[in-house]
């Protein structure tokens, strides 16, 4: 998808290619993510020429919602409170963040 999203629209060799970069996958790999993606209505394609052509049909921020709440419920319980505290607990948010965190939450307190 970020592929998908920087470049507006791609080509499964395209994204391959892209990814590949980082993360060694193969084509067929990439198709079928692509074709999953595209069956949960996440993107659509269109054929040019021989090759199908992916553009992203949900933005980020929706893909990202959608994702936390999906997580959020099968991992714990409906609770964002549970999410955050393993994540404070787990210390996999260094001081830095954790006190931006509580300026943010202090700021939505305060609206």
């Amino acid at each position: 998808m970020e592929v998908l999203w920087e470049r507006g629209s791609a080509s499964v060799g395209e994204v391959a290619a892209a990814v590949s970069k980082t993360i060694p996958l193969a084509y067929s790999t990439v198709l079928t993510t692509l074709r999953v993606l595209e069956n949960k209505a996440y993107l659509r394609h269109t054929k040019q020429g021989r090759a199908f052509i992916y553009k992203p049909i949900v933005q980020r921020a929706q893909a990202r919602d959608s994702a936390i709440t999906h997580l959020v419920r099968r991992f714990f319980g409906g609770s964002p409170e549970l999410l955050m505290l393993n994540l404070v607990e787990g210390r996999k948010i260094d001081a830095g963040k954790l006190e931006e965190l509580r300026r943010r939450i202090a700021a939505e307190e305060d609206e």
